[in-house]
């Protein structure tokens, strides 16, 4: 059945705007609550980012669960990896993370973990959504939901991500700035940096409500970028909203992305003796990544974007390591889900190993200039199918051969096509990608 309000990660959107209202977070608290208590006994964890309206739905969820006759456990603000650890060694029945990741303070949303710290399975959430259709009803007095707040949450989550490295290492050499784009990990990040022995320069830990993600994190790091240069730093860490992120700055203030940091870790592992399967990316991974990965020996393969596609991927090809150029890298030799501090240390732990700075480190694969158009649809149209612009498309591949790919695919969230071309050479790459727009804006009109 196609769910009506669970997307690929949850559910999300506008604050105030259905369903992102305090009235439908009731009730999706006590629709989870009904599903949890058929399914055994327990306690659910509730978590949030630090955006104001998180109060608001952290109120709603527990008073739903409650009516339900389920208890609870409130972490406060804390990162969603952190939130999926905690659900996975506590046994809870379930985590609720409140949370709109890398979207600005004026959206939210919603998602689950099992009790196996990973995405709630399809069925479960089809269960929650047929809840939702029926009246909320309330258990009897006697048999309401507690709830309690767990105070040592943060302490927890910290030494976890600090036991993803060995001990042997000494990271007391290493300048860092970390930016925690006022998100969860603002209270977390520094002290795990920090323990581990680096001198912590931090930006983006001033939460105010309104300012995650603002200007700030893994989706803007030009301020982290000349912060590293203004303090001489070796590297500079970039999360995003939840922590599931990571974006990192070399000592030239050049930035890293989740692509190269994914090499990095995979040709970490392999020299290692750690490695096993298969790298799994996404259908933007650069190619430039993929040959690389090639070179020593690994495969690479394309999952839809999005994380819950790449966890099945590696689920199904018994991969350890994989994740998407924006950042989320799921280590599954490490935790359950996507993590950008567990990320950050795996890569500094290369460093130590190497001798290598992070700049010498990304320098084992080129990336590939990517170019991508977006082109507005007033309806709805199939690329694939469509003579015009297939015509287009297989032009520009002869023209590209081995040495670059074309990639056309529907946003999911607005009314565009994704025109991605990738080359050797950015100013052809970026003619390409304009060529095929202007033929799918003449497919539209046509």
């Amino acid at each position: 059945m196609t769910k009506k309000y669970f997307g690929t990660d949850g559910i999300r959107g506008r604050v105030g705007q259905h369903p992102i209202t305090a009235d439908f977070f009731l009730k999706l608290g006590w629709a989870a609550g009904r599903v949890f208590a058929s399914e055994g006994h327990g306690f659910v964890l509730v978590g949030k980012d630090t955006r104001i309206s998180g109060y608001m739905f952290e109120s709603a969820l527990e008073a739903g669960l409650t009516a339900a006759g389920v208890d609870t456990r409130l972490l406060g603000p804390m990162p969603t990896p952190g939130i999926a650890y905690l659900t996975r060694t506590l046994r809870a029945q379930a985590g609720i993370v409140i949370s709109a990741s890398h979207n600005p303070y004026y959206d939210n949303g919603v998602k689950f973990f099992s009790v196996q710290g990973t995405k709630l399975a399809d069925d479960i959430e089809q269960k929650i959504e047929n809840h939702l259709d029926s009246p909320m009803t309330t258990v009897d007095s006697s048999k309401l939901g507690k709830a309690k707040r767990l105070v040592d949450a943060p302490g927890r989550y910290i030494e976890f991500c600090k036991a993803s490295v060995p001990t042997r290492l000494d990271f007391s050499g290493m300048r860092i700035v970390i930016d925690c784009a006022h998100g969860a990990t603002y209270h977390i990040a520094p002290h795990v940096f920090s323990e581990v022995g680096a001198e912590v320069v931090t930006i983006g830990a001033e939460p105010d409500g309104l300012n995650i993600n603002d200007e700030c994190g893994a989706t803007k790091p030009e301020k982290l970028a000349a912060t590293v240069l203004a303090y001489r730093a070796d590297f500079g860490i970039a999360l995003d909203g939840d922590g599931d992120r990571l974006v990192m700055v070399d000592h030239k203030g050049e930035i890293v992305d989740g692509d190269e940091l994914i090499y990095i870790i995979a040709r970490s592992r392999l020299n290692a003796g750690q490695m096993s399967g298969p790298v799994v990316g996404t259908l933007m991974t650069n190619l430039g990544m993929e040959q690389g990965l090639k070179q020593l020996g690994l495969d690479l393969i394309r999952a839809k974007v999005g994380d819950r596609y790449v966890m099945e991927m590696l689920t199904a090809h018994k991969g350890i390591l994989g994740g998407e150029n924006s950042g989320h890298i799921i280590c599954l030799d490490r935790t359950t889900t996507g993590d950008g501090i567990i990320s950050a240390l795996q890569i500094m732990a290369e460093m130590q190993d190497t001798g290598k700075n992070l700049h010498e480190l990304k320098s084992g694969m080129q990336k590939y200039p990517q170019i991508l158009v977006n082109v507005k649809t007033a309806k709805k149209i199939n690329s694939e199918q469509d003579e015009i612009i297939q015509k287009s498309v297989k032009a520009i591949e002869k023209k590209l051969g081995d040495k670059g790919r074309v990639l056309l695919r529907a946003s999911g969230t607005e009314p565009l096509i994704r025109v991605m071309v990738e080359g050797q050479q950015e100013d052809l790459v970026r003619n390409y990608a304009n060529q095929i727009a202007d033929d799918v804006k003449k497919a539209m009109g046509a």
